[in-house]
Parts: structure tokens; C-alpha cells; sequence
């Protein structure tokens, strides 16, 4: 599959690299599991509750025996991206890797869950054009910028309001909210083990 590049993403570089044919098919992966790969893409600010409600949705699918994976932006810069900054290019930077696990991990069949900021639009659909049709499955969990500063369950919002913490997003970085995702999930006032069921009554019947 070819992949156009986006602001701020390299272009692959596919003229000097001869993929190694994987003689077990992907659909051969699924029916094993009894399940189609997806990508659950969480996407909003900070303290939104997006890895609430992922962590509510892991344990509803691996319940009912579903094969899955949860990745977490914080997780993840603590781990891999560990290397990089908060700056734009290093933000971009971060999504293109998660991307890029995330494809390895729908390759091996599984339910992937990403829970991350991702702020910018154009990360977001690399990540969607890097799966297959119809396995990017994008969820906005949206709540108001004071409701996120007013719950600042890890103290950053203070820190980057004091002037301490730069380049954060809500702050003095933009987050561009999707236009057309598949779910939109407003927070304020919800219950997010009710927001996680509402996400898997969605999945139910298109990925198993």
C-alpha cells in the first residue's frame, strides 16, 4: 500500500526495501480469532478521559474474549518515544510511531486501543491511511478546555498555565478536533463506563 505523505510525516521510503512475504494471511489471522482487526483511536485533550474510557473498553472486549491491545500515549513516551520532546516535529513524530505499532498490531489481528492526545489532524489521518479500509475507527472525546483544567488529574494544566510547562496542548499548543470522526463522546457529566459500552455497541456486528 502506498502512503502519501502529510505534513510533517517522511515519505516511506519503499524503493529500497523488499518486504518479507508473510505466508500466514491476515483473514486467516482473524477467523483464528473470530474477530476482524480494528483500530480504536481515542484522540482529545488532556484530562478529557480518554484512557478512562479505553481502560473501561479493554476490560468490556477482553471479557467477552476479544483479542486486544491497549496503547497509551503516556505509556508509550515513557517507553519508545522516550527520546522525544513536545515540539511540533517531535508531536509528529510520536503519532508516526504509535501508527506504525498500531499497523503491526491489526496485522497480527488484534483489537488495537490507542489512547493519545494526537493533536493535529494531519497525524491522524496518516494513522488512518496507514490501515486498511475501513479497520480506523476514530473516537473524539470531547469535553470543554475548563472542564479538562478544572479536573487536571496529573497537575499540568496548572504547570503549563504558570508558565512552567510549554507546548502543551490547550495551552500555547493547538488541538485541532476532528471534523468526521466515527464516535463522538462528550465526557462532561458522563459516566465513562457507560461512554466504553457505548463504543463497544458499536464495534459489535462490524468486527465480530
Amino acid at each position: 500500500m502506498d502512503i502519501e505523505p502529510h505534513d510533517g510525516f517522511p515519505p516511506r521510503p519503499e524503493r529500497n526495501i523488499s518486504p518479507q512475504l508473510v505466508e500466514v494471511a491476515m483473514g486467516s489471522r482473524a477467523k483464528l480469532m473470530n474477530q476482524k482487526p480494528a483500530v480504536l483511536w481515542f484522540t482529545g485533550l488532556s484530562g478529557a478521559g480518554k484512557s478512562t474510557i479505553a481502560n473501561h473498553l479493554k476490560k468490556l472486549l477482553n471479557d467477552d474474549g476479544r483479542h486486544t491491545i491497549l496503547l497509551d500515549g503516556d505509556h508509550i513516551r515513557r517507553g519508545l518515544n522516550s527520546d522525544l520532546g513536545f515540539a511540533e516535529a517531535d508531536r509528529a513524530e510520536n503519532i508516526r510511531r504509535i501508527a506504525e505499532v498500531t499497523k503491526l498490531m491489526t496485522e497480527a489481528g488484534l483489537i488495537v486501543i490507542v489512547a493519545c492526545i494526537s493533536p493535529f489532524r494531519s497525524g491522524r489521518q496518516f494513522a488512518r491511511d496507514l490501515m486498511e479500509p475501513g479497520e480506523f475507527i476514530e473516537i473524539f472525546v470531547d469535553a470543554p478546555l475548563e472542564e479538562c483544567i478544572q479536573r487536571d488529574p496529573k497537575g499540568l494544566y496548572k504547570r503549563a498555565l504558570s508558565g512552567e510547562l510549554h507546548h502543551f496542548t490547550g495551552i500555547d499548543s493547538p488541538y485541532e478536533p476532528p471534523e468526521c470522526p466515527e464516535l463522538h463522546l462528550r465526557t462532561a457529566g458522563a459516566d465513562p463506563a457507560q461512554l466504553a459500552r457505548k463504543v463497544e455497541t458499536f464495534l459489535r456486528g462490524k468486527f465480530y
